[in-house]
């Protein structure tokens, strides 16, 4: 594969991407409350920071706890560019490079920048009655501000006039998400995430549900106040989203991944699916694109998912009819298909 025809197919993409997984931005830029600017507040900040930055990228609570880690528990400027106060908030950059080394050599299994987008329908129910927030509206703030917390693409609606018929809790608690669906195709996004949210005695509870494809994720939370309700909905689908789209150190494989039907407007954004596992374009024959990648079948299916792409059954290899020696007749050989190969298509 020469370089230049490459360079060809990247740059006339950029201009027509379709929607995809969304990647995240500040993924290690993590922000989080301050008593105020002594040392001591400073590193408890810190640690706070450490915890959930390991959390954005493990979905895993106690990953942290590792004996592997202890050194990074001990000193966690030794992975921090920078770090700066803003208002009441100690703002942390942690290098990418030097963290995803150490929560690798701790055998970590990581979750890429590339995450599903999720389109989240998010209804506000209190006495003074119901809303449901929309992207211009100012309790939007909250439900961002939790999302990049823990390290999510959050959409929302627009929550027009359309759209508030379709915001109910009968509609968003549903087992069959489809009037939902229908109402979200005009944001192309990856998941669907709705949430009931009731105030009641001065505290919130939350019943949400998520969907990724046809599987469904449900669960409920509760918290004092709106933003400390939002970051626990928003922690607890991160963590049940996490373990889909992990990289696990040692099951990664060498597979020859086969894109059929792929076009220039597809080809950055397949190539962003891709990133976490190392892939080297092999071939480039018509619409059919051939990579060598670095990963778990079961890894590459999910990633795959994320862009709406389907797996077609791998062809088997023509072979010529053999003798059976026993009984003398030809018979068909029988073939296997291949085992290092995964073949996909849009």
């Amino acid at each position: 594969m020469r370089l230049p025809i490459r360079l060809l197919f990247l740059c006339l993409s950029l201009l027509s991407l379709p929607a995809l997984a969304a990647p995240v931005t500040g993924l290690y830029q993590v922000r989080e409350p301050v008593a105020d600017q002594q040392p001591e507040s400073r590193d408890a900040a810190m640690q706070k920071a450490l915890q959930t930055l390991v959390l954005r990228l493990t979905g895993d609570a106690k990953a942290l706890q590792g004996a592997g880690l202890e050194g990074l528990r001990k000193d966690p400027q030794q992975i921090v560019s920078q770090y700066g106060y803003e208002g009441d908030a100690l703002l942390v950059e942690f290098d990418p490079g030097s963290t995803d080394r150490q929560l690798r050599q701790a055998g970590l299994a990581l979750w890429g920048a590339n995450r599903p987008a999720i389109l989240t329908w998010w209804l506000n129910e209190s006495p003074e009655g119901s809303q449901l927030v929309g992207e211009s509206q100012s309790a939007s703030a909250l439900l961002r501000d939790a999302a990049q917390h823990r390290g999510l693409p959050l959409r929302l609606p627009l929550a027009d006039l359309s759209e508030q018929a379709v915001g109910t809790t009968d509609v968003l608690l549903a087992n069959d998400p489809q009037a939902l669906r229908e109402a979200s195709e005009r944001y192309a996004a990856d998941a669907l995430l709705a949430v009931q949210a009731t105030e009641s005695s001065g505290s919130w509870q939350a019943t949400w549900r998520l969907w990724l494809g046809d599987e469904r994720e449900q669960g409920k939370a509760e918290a004092a106040d709106q933003a400390a309700l939002a970051d626990a909905v928003m922690l607890a689908v991160a963590e049940r989203l996490a373990p889909r789209f992990l990289v696990k150190p040692g099951a990664a494989q060498s597979l020859t991944l086969v894109i059929e039907g792929a076009d220039l407007g597809r080809f950055a954004a397949l190539e962003r699916l891709l990133e976490p596992f190392a892939a080297r374009l092999q071939e480039i024959d018509g619409q059919r694109l051939v990579y060598q990648v670095s990963a778990s079948p079961e890894q590459l299916r999910a990633q795959l998912a994320l862009g709406q792409l389907q797996e077609v059954s791998e062809p088997l290899d023509a072979a010529e009819p053999v003798e059976n020696p026993e009984t003398g007749v030809t018979e068909a050989p029988q073939v296997k298909p291949r085992t290092d190969q995964l073949r996909f298509r849009w």
